[in-house]
């Protein structure tokens, strides 16, 4: 049973480590399909998908967070989620479990460290601490104009 109190989160994971995102954002899970490069998108964008006939931007974390680059397996898995502005696709090594959290477990970002790009927070679980980011923050104003014209243009 859901309490007003919990949130919902989708943990995903880049190597070893777990990210989360707020499962309201995600609308579903999908496995891995080519992707098509997008010339002149943001560094952040590595191309587009088409799913369900939806054309995507698609994201790419490990670029995002500053993490080394690796090729894309089959096994990898899409996570088809929405921003304020748009639908998008972001690439994880996988999807591994919803957790709910208390509210006392949730930690804001300002409050551990102020100014930190593209984090909303911090979860304390049993098992360790999960980064929770927020897609909202995960192109700049340019970035999202310049990512509109490589769609356009597309």
């Amino acid at each position: 049973m859901t309490t007003a109190s919990e949130q919902h989160l989708v943990v995903i994971t880049l190597d070893e480590q777990r990210y989360a995102l707020r499962l309201t954002a995600v609308e579903r899970i999908a496995r891995m399909v080519e992707i098509t490069p997008l010339p002149a998108a943001p560094p952040a964008v590595s191309g587009m998908v088409n799913v369900q006939g939806r054309i995507l931007p698609v994201y790419d974390l490990r670029r995002r967070f500053g993490l080394p680059q690796r090729e894309i397996k089959l096994t990898d898995q899409f996570i088809v989620a929405r921003t304020a502005r748009r639908p998008i696709a972001l690439v994880a090594d996988a999807v591994t479990d919803v957790v709910a959290c208390a509210e006392p477990d949730l930690i804001a970002a300002e409050n551990i460290l102020p100014g930190v790009a593209y984090m909303e927070g911090v979860v304390k679980l049993k098992d360790g601490l999960i980064l929770i980011h927020s897609l909202d923050k995960f192109l700049s104003l340019e970035e999202e104009q310049s990512l509109n014209q490589a769609l356009d243009a597309a």
